[in-house]
This record gives C-alpha cells, structure tokens and sequence, in this order.
C-alpha cells in the first residue's frame, strides 16, 4: 500500500498541543459474510494513548500498560510508534519529538482489532498534537501500514471503522476507496470474548484459496442483502444475511462452543451470530440494548458452564471513532 498523502497537502486547520489523550474503539470485522470488506466500530472496548511533547526530535513509546508484557517498546516495531514515525517523516516534521503512553484496554488477539485501535488512537493523537494537519482520509494509509507490521497484511476492516466510526465498506485496495453505511438506529452489539487463543496469522491461513462459484453467489447475495438491510432499515434481511458459507465452517473450529453459543443468541432474540473478525471473539446483532445485555450475559453463562472464561460487551454501534478527552 503506497502512501499517497503528499507534503503539500498538509494544513494545519488548529492549534498544535502539548499533550492528547485519546481513545479508540475496538471494531468487528467482516459482520459474517463480509470477509475483509466490512467492519463496525464498539463504543466498547477500545485502547488509548497518551501523547506529550518532548524536547528532543525522535518518537519514544515509554510505557503500555494492560499487555501483560506481550507488545514490544522497541518504538520501530511497535505499531503505535512505528506509525507515528512514519507520518512524521511523511509530512516533513521530523523535529516534533513525542513521548507515548499506550494502554490497552482491551484483550490482544481477540478478533476485536486491537492492533487497529491501537494505531489509531496514535495516529489520532499525533494529528490532534499537530494542530489536526491531515484528515482522517489521509490518515487511513498510515493505519493500514500498522496493520501489515502487526499480521503482515494492511486490511483495513478494522483501521477504518475504528478511524471512521460506523459501519464501513472497503470498496476497493487498488485505489483505497472506503464507504460509510447507514447504520439503522436500533442497532445493537453483544460482544464475548472466550479466552481461547486463535492467533490472526494462524486463522488467515487456514481458509480456503479457491470456492465453488456456487458457494460464492450465496456469499455475494449475503454481502448484498445485508448491506441492503442496512440502506433499509429493514433489521430481518439484516439477520437473515447474516451467514457466511466460505469462512466461517473453517474457523468456527477454532472456537470451542460456537455453535452452541450461536443457537443461545438466537434464541435470546439476536438476529444474527458469528465471528468477530479471525476469532475468537463471537458478536450477535439485535434491535434494543437490553435484548443485546441478555445476550451478553446469556453467553458468558453458557462458556462459564463449559469451563471457560471470557469478557463480554454490550455496545451501540459507535458513529464517531476516536475521540479526545
């Protein structure tokens, strides 16, 4: 993914800052049958990061909390600093010298985008630090470059959600087009986390290279009612489009429970079910918050039962993306 934001193009439209604290949220990838093309964005979890100012050029990431020792300090292999970094130099401010605190709110390798949050809420809080220079469009090259140093591969089904807010649609890679849809009003999201682990690489390579074209029409005739539903309002073809036949029979191996957990959010009143992103995590769409908290509950009950333990969340779609306290 080249980076075509050009120096000239850069416009401070604010004050430049001595220190931000941002958040941003975890997403949900591929809502089932939008594999790599479509995300939602959670009011929760999320991670943030806090940006000060330092005397000296250079970027330094000088704590994470909440990683249990997992994410590297190493500021050019972390994807927080790395990012930073490179917008930096992309833009012809390589004299700003920052100090970074991330803190991960949320569980890594969990099929939430934590790697995405992360390096957006740096991205975020760089931009904001400069006086808000670029766009959030402009932005979205540098997100993706921290997702290829994360998994390898610059997907933007969580960066640009998680940048965005919403629900987004990734048009296209070659040129980047992203697409924000209508999100209907009574839209709510059961999030659990089984603490399994099925790491991002691990699940990618497990799927299948070539699909039937049979298979393939019911899959686009899925992405295209849900996206539907969606422009309609119209929550049952929303549910009813909610079903994958190319990915998910692969990766629901690697989630003990999930259909079982499938069948107590149906009955709990969701209107869809499936993976969020590579997994583990599950997430359930359903029209009321309190119908998506009994959701919720209900599956961490169901995993507790099975000796497993897990995170759950009951969050609105989040229309904003990240913000600055």
């Amino acid at each position: 993914m080249e980076l075509t934001t050009a120096k000239t193009s850069v416009n401070n439209t604010g004050k430049e800052k001595d220190k931000v604290h941002v958040f941003a949220p975890a997403t949900a990838a591929n809502l089932v049958c939008g594999y790599d093309i479509l995300g939602l964005a959670l009011d929760e979890p999320g991670d943030e990061v806090v940006m000060v100012r330092a005397g000296e050029p250079g970027v330094r990431l000088v704590k994470i909390t909440g990683d249990d020792g997992r994410l590297p300090l190493d500021p050019t292999k972390n994807t927080v600093s790395a990012c930073v970094q490179l917008l930096l130099t992309h833009i012809g401010r390589e004299d700003v010298g920052v100090e970074i605190s991330l803190h991960k709110q949320m569980p890594i390798g969990s099929g939430l985008g934590s790697s995405a949050a992360s390096t957006v809420a740096g991205l975020y809080a760089i931009n904001q630090l400069l006086g808000s220079p670029l766009s959030k469009q402009e932005l979205l090259p540098f997100a993706l470059k921290g997702e290829e140093l994360a998994c390898g591969h610059g997907h933007a089904d969580n960066v640009a959600p998680s940048l965005f807010g919403g629900i987004t649609l990734i048009k296209s890679y070659e040129p980047l087009e992203v697409i924000n849809l209508p999100v209907p009003k009574d839209l709510y999201c059961s999030v659990v986390f089984p603490h399994v682990d099925v790491p991002t690489r691990a699940a990618r390579q497990m799927i299948r290279s070539k699909v039937e074209l049979k298979e393939a029409v019911v899959q686009w005739g899925n992405i295209a009612g849900l996206i539907s539903g969606l422009f309609m309002n119209d929550y049952g073809l929303i549910g009813r489009s909610m079903k994958d036949v190319l990915i998910e029979p692969t990766r629901a191996i690697l989630i003990p429970e999930f259909y079982e957990m499938r069948e107590v959010a149906l009955a709990a009143g969701a209107l869809g079910f499936g993976i969020s992103g590579s997994g583990p995590s599950v997430f359930a769409f359903s029209t009321s918050k309190a119908t998506a908290a009994t959701i919720t509950a209900q599956l961490s009950e169901h995993l507790k039962f099975k000796n497993i333990d897990s995170n759950g969340y009951t969050s609105a779609v989040n229309m904003q993306g990240p913000k600055e306290f």
